[in-house]
C-alpha cells in the first residue's frame, strides 16, 4: 500500500510539471506573438499621455480592449481607473495585478518619432505631458497579459483581476486619487484579493534582468511644509527686524545634521532634502515670511516617526534661538513598498525560471518611492522591477526617471508580460 501511495505521488508531482511546462510553453509563444502589438500599445500612449486623474483617453482604451476579451470591467475607480476581473475555469485564489497610467508634468526631449507633443495645465501652470517614468509600458505589458490569460482561462485556477490604477505620481492639488482611493472605493473587494502583483520598468537596469528585494524595497515619502516667521526691515538694517530668510538657512543646514548625524544610517537609508525656498520680493526689503517644502524618505516606521520628532525640535529651537517661530506640517504621502518575505521566498523560482537565474538579482533599497506600498498594506504583495537599458549600456549613461530624456528600451517588455503570465500560473499552481 505504501508503495502504490509514493507511485501516486511521484506521478502526481509528473503530471503537474508537465503542465507546468506546458503552460510556459504556451506562455512564451503567446508573448513573442503579441510583442508587436505591446509596443504599438506603448507608442500610442506615450505619445497622448495624460495626467493623473485625468487619464480619460487612456482609460477608456484599456477598458474596450478588456471587454473585447469578455473580462468583467469596471470603470472609474478611484476617479479613472479601470478594474477588468478574468474567472479561470476552476476554483482558485484571487490574484491581483497592477499597472499605473499616469505621466508627468514634463515637455519631452526624446528624440523618437512618437514624443510627446501634449501640453496641458497642471496645478494652475502651463505644462508639457510625458510619460516619463515608464506607465506607459505597463499598461501596454499589463493589457498583454490580460489577453494571453484571457485565451488561457479554460486553464485557470482562480480569478485574475487587472488593477489599471491613475495618479500614482500623486493627484492634483485638492484631490484624491492613487492607490488609496481605489481602495477606499473596494477595488481589493468582491472578489476579496488574496495577492498582488506588481512591477516597474527602470531605465539603468538592462533589458532582460528583473531585479527585487524581500521586505522593505522602496522608501516612504512624505512631504514637509516650514512657515519661518521672522519680521521684516529694510536690507539695510536687519537689526531692525528678525530676518527669516537667515534663520531658513540655519534650519536647512540643521536638518541635515538630523540624517549625517543623529540617524543610525547603517540600519536603514534615510533623506531630508529641502527642494522649495520662497520668500520675498525685492533685493532691499528683508521679509516677514520664508516657506520652505521638501521632501523626506525612509525605510523604517520606526526610523521614520523619529526623524518627524527631531525636524519638529530642529525647526522650532532653531527659529527660537533667532527670536523667530517657524511652523512644520508632515503630510505622509505613500508608505514603505514593503515586499512579503514569505511570498518573496514562495514567487523568487517563478521569475528565475522565467528570466533564468543568472538575470534575477538582489537590490539594494531605493529612496524612491511607490503608492503600490498601499495595495502591500492591505494584502500580501510582490513588486519587482524590470530591465529597460539597451544591453551593454553603462547604467551611468542612462537618463533617470523623470526627466525630460528618459527612455526605455522597448525590447524588454516581453519578459514582463511572461513574468506576470508565470506568476499567476504558478502562484495558482501552489494554491490548490
Amino acid at each position: 500500500m505504501r508503495k502504490n501511495g509514493l507511485f501516486s505521488l511521484f506521478l502526481l508531482l509528473a503530471v503537474t510539471a508537465t503542465a507546468q511546462t506546458d503552460i510556459r510553453t504556451a506562455i512564451d509563444s503567446a508573448a513573442d506573438k503579441i510583442e508587436p502589438k505591446t509596443i504599438a500599445w506603448r507608442r500610442d500612449f506615450h505619445e497622448h499621455p495624460e495626467l493623473g486623474n485625468r487619464e480619460f483617453r487612456t482609460s477608456k482604451i484599456i477598458a474596450d480592449h478588456l471587454r473585447s476579451l469578455g473580462l468583467e470591467v469596471h470603470e472609474g475607480v478611484g476617479k479613472t481607473g479601470v478594474v477588468g476581473i478574468l474567472r479561470g475555469a476552476y476554483p482558485g485564489p484571487v490574484i491581483g495585478l497592477r499597472a499605473d497610467m499616469d505621466a508627468l508634468p514634463l515637455i519631452e526631449r526624446t528624440p523618437v518619432p512618437f514624443a510627446s507633443k501634449v501640453k496641458t495645465t497642471y496645478n494652475g501652470q502651463e505644462v508639457g505631458v510625458m510619460h516619463a517614468c515608464g506607465h506607459d509600458s505597463h499598461i501596454a505589458i499589463m493589457m498583454s497579459v490580460a489577453e494571453i490569460l484571457a485565451g488561457m482561462k479554460q486553464q485557470l485556477h482562480g480569478t485574475v483581476k487587472f488593477i489599471f490604477q491613475p495618479a500614482e505620481e500623486g493627484p492634483p492639488n485638492g484631490e484624491e486619487g492613487g492607490a488609496a482611493l481605489m481602495i477606499k472605493e473596494g477595488v481589493l473587494d468582491n472578489p476579496k484579493v488574496d495577492v498582488v502583483f506588481g512591477l516597474h520598468i527602470n531605465s539603468a537596469t538592462e533589458v532582460g534582468k528583473i531585479k527585487y528585494r524581500s521586505e522593505g524595497a522602496m522608501a516612504a515619502s512624505d512631504w514637509f511644509t516650514i512657515k519661518v516667521h521672522g519680521k521684516g526691515s529694510h536690507g539695510s538694517q536687519p537689526w531692525a527686524g528678525i530676518d527669516p530668510v537667515v534663520v531658513s538657512a540655519q534650519i536647512i543646514e540643521g536638518l541635515q545634521t538630523i540624517v549625517s548625524r543623529q540617524t543610525e544610517l547603517t540600519k536603514d537609508a534615510a533623506v531630508i532634502s529641502v527642494c522649495v525656498i520662497q520668500g520675498g520680493v525685492r533685493s532691499n526689503i528683508i521679509p516677514e515670511e520664508v516657506e520652505m517644502t521638501g521632501t523626506i524618505r525612509t525605510l523604517d516606521t520606526a526610523m521614520q516617526s523619529e526623524i518627524h520628532q527631531r525636524m519638529r525640535r530642529t525647526v522650532t529651537k532653531i527659529a527660537e534661538s533667532a527670536g523667530a517661530t517657524a511652523d512644520i506640517t508632515i503630510d505622509k504621502k505613500t508608505l514603505i513598498t514593503y515586499n512579503d518575505p514569505a511570498l518573496v521566498k514562495k514567487m523568487l523560482p517563478s521569475l528565475q525560471h522565467t528570466a533564468g537565474d543568472e538575470n534575477v538579482q538582489w537590490m539594494d533599497a531605493m529612496t524612491g518611492s511607490e503608492d503600490f506600498s498601499f495595495f502591500g498594506a492591505k494584502v500580501p504583495s510582490f513588486f519587482f522591477f524590470l530591465g529597460g537599458m539597451k544591453k551593454g549600456q553603462d547604467p551611468k549613461t542612462a537618463f533617470p526617471h523623470h526627466t525630460a530624456d528618459f527612455y526605455i528600451d522597448e525590447s524588454g517588455f516581453k519578459l514582463g508580460v511572461k513574468a506576470f503570465c508565470n506568476l499567476v500560473f504558478d502562484y495558482s499552481a501552489q494554491s490548490k
